[in-house]
């Protein structure tokens, strides 16, 4: 692990520190944390790496992060800002927003993808509360208090799901189609399913259709017509 003198002392590293007030010398080192840690996980990454990234000194990670892994969670921390238009942002746009979130969203330098820093986070268990914080806070109760209808927390953690999953099998599985579908493609799956959970499904009807529905293509019993003896 680095320390504050092992950075002073990495002669071989030394950089000519850019010229940084203190905010901006913060957010060059966030903002190289952030491209590190997405390509090389946190293990992979040293404090002179992102101090070199960032063009400052390294001991600057210890004045303004106290650690590393002050600085991961730092750069985690951000990640709930990629939920935030969702509670601003008109009904009909949500599908055409997750679509571009999950497979154009911004990169990592901007804002941490949240699925890949609780992949990527040294404390799993922290990741994951942070992780579920967000999604409570945006989609179970400030989304949820948008959508008209009954079980409307259940529909919003089901959008989380959906988002979540595509971002997952994408960016960390990597799965053939869902990495390297053209957008075309894949945007009419999207709004179809999300429009289904941004409006109320009325579970009785559905389940009388459905019932119809197998009794149509299921029935096998005897005829009923007085023709079939």
């Amino acid at each position: 692990m680095d320390s504050p003198d092992a950075a002073k002392r990495s002669g071989g590293d030394r950089i000519t520190p850019r010229k940084y007030d203190s905010a901006g010398s913060r957010a060059a080192l966030m903002s190289a944390a952030a491209q590190r840690f997405s390509k090389y996980g946190y293990d992979g990454t040293s404090i002179r790496d992102i101090a070199r990234e960032a063009g400052v000194d390294a001991a600057l990670v210890y004045r303004y992060f106290g650690s590393k892994h002050g600085l991961f969670e730092a750069v985690a921390n951000r990640s709930g800002a990629l939920f935030q238009p969702l509670c601003h942002l008109p009904l009909e746009d949500v599908p055409e927003w997750i679509h571009r979130l999950a497979f154009d969203g911004p990169g990592e330098s901007e804002i941490p993808n949240p699925v890949l820093t609780m992949l990527r986070s040294p404390s799993r268990e922290e990741a994951v509360g942070l992780l579920r914080s967000d999604v409570t806070e945006i989609f179970s109760e400030r989304f949820a208090r948008r959508l008209e209808g009954p079980d409307a927390e259940v529909r919003a953690e089901l959008l989380a799901a959906w988002l979540l999953g595509m971002t997952l099998m994408r960016l960390a599985v990597q799965t053939p189609a869902l990495s390297s579908v053209p957008d075309g493609t894949v945007l009419p799956y999207v709004r179809k399913a999300v429009d289904l959970l941004l409006k109320p499904c009325d579970v009785e009807e559905e389940a009388v259709e459905d019932d119809c529905r197998c009794g149509r293509s299921g029935d096998t019993g005897p005829s009923s017509d007085p023709a079939v003896g």
